[in-house]
């Protein structure tokens, strides 16, 4: 099956409300060419200076996710361009965002991460962190950036009920903050969730928007 009818079959498949983020990390520009021709926007990378890479070679019409952990020294090599940040775990992060957004005069898409996982390799905010951080008085000056949504990865298994139930306290969660005064900057709209191995799983729990790489490009170098 060739890139392009991946994406074909993917999409024919997915609910309406559901955005695809094709994870295109490690692949070689031709791939992200082929996915662009048949119609993909948006994708998704983990490492800044490969993503910085590809923004400079491929259509400008792009838009750019970061989807792994960041780090606060790294997304000046972003702020210029990247579209949504998904991993954000921290207000440290969010006012780094915010600083390099205000240099290029624009304003970068967040996605707060919930920790559902068990494993402890995993990050993310506690639910009380979270909470904290969307009613704290610092997050309304940050005015470079929107907070569109929340996002989390379940533990690495094949118990598809403990992914389930990891899911689910995501969408509860997200669920929680309607109608919940918040920051004029926080709109939540997008809950990302779900990749290759357990996007069907995500969307039946409620997930808008999911991470998917091999079931695009093939299994990764």
């Amino acid at each position: 099956m060739s890139i392009a009818e991946n994406i074909k079959q993917l999409k024919a498949i997915l609910p309406k409300e559901v955005t695809l983020v094709a994870v295109s990390k490690t692949k070689p520009i031709e791939d992200l060419q082929e996915a662009y021709h048949c119609g993909q926007r948006i994708f998704g990378e983990n490492k800044i200076q490969e993503m910085t890479q590809k923004w400079e070679d491929l259509p400008k019409d792009i838009e750019w996710h970061m989807i792994g952990h960041v780090q606060t020294n790294k997304v000046k090599y972003m702020g210029p361009y990247v579209n949504t940040i998904h991993a954000v775990d921290s207000f440290k992060l969010l006012k780094e965002i915010n600083k390099q957004a205000q240099k290029s005069n624009r304003s970068i898409n967040c996605l707060l991460q919930l920790k559902i996982a068990e494993e402890d390799s995993k990050f993310g905010l506690s639910k009380e962190d979270l909470i904290a951080l969307l009613h704290s008085e610092d997050l309304k000056s940050l005015a470079h950036i929107k907070i569109t949504g929340l996002m989390g990865m379940a533990t690495f298994t094949d118990n598809q009920n403990q992914i389930k139930e990891e899911f689910q306290k995501l969408k509860k969660t997200f669920e929680s903050f309607k109608g919940q005064s918040l920051a004029t900057n926080t709109q939540l709209k997008t809950i990302s969730m779900g990749m290759s191995g357990d996007y069907k799983i995500a969307i039946d729990c409620g997930s808008t928007m999911i991470r998917v790489g091999s079931s695009i490009f093939g299994a990764r170098n």
